[in-house]
């Protein structure tokens, strides 16, 4: 596939994602628009940082504003990392029965363990996270567990151009009743657009223990390092 077809099969999925606003409201669809940053500090310490942007529908319907932010350290073997961040989180809520919305915030504390494998072409990734959830009038502590792969299309590693599938499973875990919070499963198509910079658009099934919510995404994947490196 040459890069002109390419740059036009993402440009198609995503005006098929734009055209389904009106439908996205009567389905329970909302739409995720995402910005990842993983920035090298030097070859042991990084930078992440996160924005997201949610919506009840495909746009301007805000369900929650997202920042995250954290210093990790690499291990070496397996590119591990730990990092420990914090996260301000603002969330609207219709009242029912009205169309009004409430807002709230929460500030949330986290520490996390990544461990990276490849088998061949398929290249997966475990995300091990506990949080500390600061939220108005409640503590609570949450685990999760997050294991996602990519594979590339048309190229046999992540290289420039390639296309590639993207999918991932996330369990979240309270250590207070109800324990299964909620699960999120999702697939999606990705393109790399070079060294350091990719993108990805995909659908994402959340479950939760009495409500269940599907949201498009749309993701963009920043590596470029602070430093620049010889």
């Amino acid at each position: 596939m040459t890069h002109f077809n390419t740059l036009r099969l993402i440009l198609v999925i995503l005006l098929a994602c734009n055209s389904v606003p009106a439908l996205a409201q009567r389905s329970d669809v909302g739409n995720w628009f995402i910005y990842f940053g993983n920035q090298s500090i030097n070859k042991k310490w990084n930078w992440w940082n996160e924005v997201q942007y949610r919506n009840f529908n495909f746009a301007g319907d805000l369900q929650q504003l997202l920042f995250r932010t954290g210093i990790g350290y690499n291990l070496g073997e397996n590119n591990n990392n730990l990092l420990l961040g914090y996260g301000f989180i603002h969330s609207q809520r219709y009242l029912a029965g009205t169309e009004n919305k409430t807002g709230s915030n929460e500030h949330r504390l986290y520490q996390q363990f990544i461990t990276r494998q490849n088998f061949g072409r398929v290249f997966l990734q475990h995300r091990y996270r506990a949080e500390e959830r600061f939220l108005p009038g409640d503590f609570q502590f949450r685990l999760r567990y997050f294991l996602s792969l990519n594979l590339p299309l048309n190229h046999k590693t992540m290289s420039k151009n390639t296309i590639y599938f993207s999918a991932y499973n996330e369990v979240f875990l309270n250590t207070r009743s109800p324990v299964f919070d909620r699960n999120r499963l999702y697939g999606a198509l990705g393109y790399v657009i070079n060294r350091n910079f990719r993108t990805e658009l995909g659908f994402m099934a959340q479950t939760q223990e009495t409500t269940n919510r599907n949201q498009f995404q749309l993701v963009l994947f920043n590596n470029l390092p602070l430093k620049k490196t010889n």
